[in-house]
Order: C-alpha cells, then structure tokens, then sequence
C-alpha cells in the first residue's frame, strides 16, 4: 500500500495525498493514520509544500465525506425505514431513537466524529439521511478534517523516518475501538433476545 500511495504522491504531489484521502472516506480499508504521516514525511523532506498537504488532504477529506453524504440522502428516511424493518432484532422505535439523538447531537457527532477511527465515514451517511443543512455539515466536516488531518501530517512530518510509528500506535485505537462497536452490538442482540424470550412467556396463558 505504501508503494502505492508513494507513486500516487510522486505523480501528482499533494493533489495525489488529497485523493488518496478522499478514496479513504469511500474504501475505510485505506487508513488515513497511513496516509496523512506518509504524506507528513514526504513533505519533510522537501518533496511536497507542507500547506499544500494540509490543504488538498482537507480537501479530499470533505469531497469524500460529501459522496457519502449524497449517499445517504438518496437513500432517505423512508428508504432507511423500510431497511431497518426487514433487519432482524431491530425495531422501528430502534430507529426513531437513534434519529431523535442525531437531531440533538448531530452537529457535535459530525465534528468530532471526523475524529474517531471506523466513524469518520460512517457519520456522514445518517447526516444525508437526516438532510443536515449541506452548508453546516460542510463547515463541521472541514474544520473536524482539518483538525485530524493536521495532527497527523505534522506527526508524519516531525518523525521524520520515524512516520510510521503513527500507524502503529493509532492502529490500537482503532481496535479498541471496533473492540468498542463489536461489543456494542453483542451487547444490542443478546439484550433483544431477552426481551423476546420474555415477551413470549408473558404471551402464554
């Protein structure tokens, strides 16, 4: 992969960092903790402007974050409805639920959300879904990507040689958290299987 990122860089400079980035958004199996220190070292040894590296990975982060957001809005409620219902152990309340959390909380999840390893793509698909107004989660979506984005270029940048130490420390993040989800929803079925078990009880005369 780092082959290729190199050559993506060689061949169109930071531009090349900024579409790698906004791949990332749509294929999660290309990291960003990967990219943005690469993209980091490359620019420390002179091969590519740092500003312009901060700017075009920004940049890609929210043309990414866009197509999954038009995503989610093609997709619509009525659609995610309808899904969701066809789900097993999911309920319409379930749903209703979430998008009463999204409608509270959805300006601060998509903010820090850009932050978080797994969410970073994912959040930007219930924000088309739920129609946030485009031109806020573009703004939420920017300064968010930018943060992250910065952190890790500048790390890329200070190491050195050194860059890919970023990946590693940051890949146990990111297990911790699929750890997190995994457990989440482990946590979700059994709690549904209960409830069914005793509805059914409760039912018997």
């Amino acid at each position: 992969m780092t082959d290729w990122l190199v050559g993506l860089m060689e061949s169109f400079g930071a531009p090349g960092a900024g579409l790698a980035i906004a791949l990332e958004n749509l294929f999660p199996p290309l990291p960003s903790e990967v990219i943005l220190p690469l993209a980091g070292f490359t620019s420390s040894r002179g091969e590519l402007d740092l500003l312009d590296v901060l700017v075009w990975t920004t940049l890609g982060s929210v043309v990414g974050a866009l197509a999954l957001y038009w995503v989610g809005a093609m997709l619509g409620r009525e659609r995610t409805l309808a899904i969701a219902a066809k789900l097993p152990l999911v309920k319409l309340s379930d749903i209703e639920k979430t998008e009463a959390w999204f409608l509270k909380h959805g300006r601060k999840t998509v903010f820090f959300g850009r932050m978080i390893p797994i969410f970073r793509s994912l959040i930007s698909i219930p924000a088309g879904v739920e129609r946030m107004p485009l031109v806020t989660f573009t703004l939420l979506t920017t300064a968010g990507s930018a943060i992250w984005n910065t952190i890790f270029v500048m790390a890329g940048y200070l190491l050195g040689e050194n860059w890919a130490l970023v990946e590693e420390y940051v890949g146990i993040g990111s297990k911790v958290v699929a750890g997190l989800v995994v457990l989440a929803v482990v946590v979700f079925v059994v709690v549904r299987l209960s409830e069914r078990r005793k509805g059914r009880h409760a039912s018997r005369p």
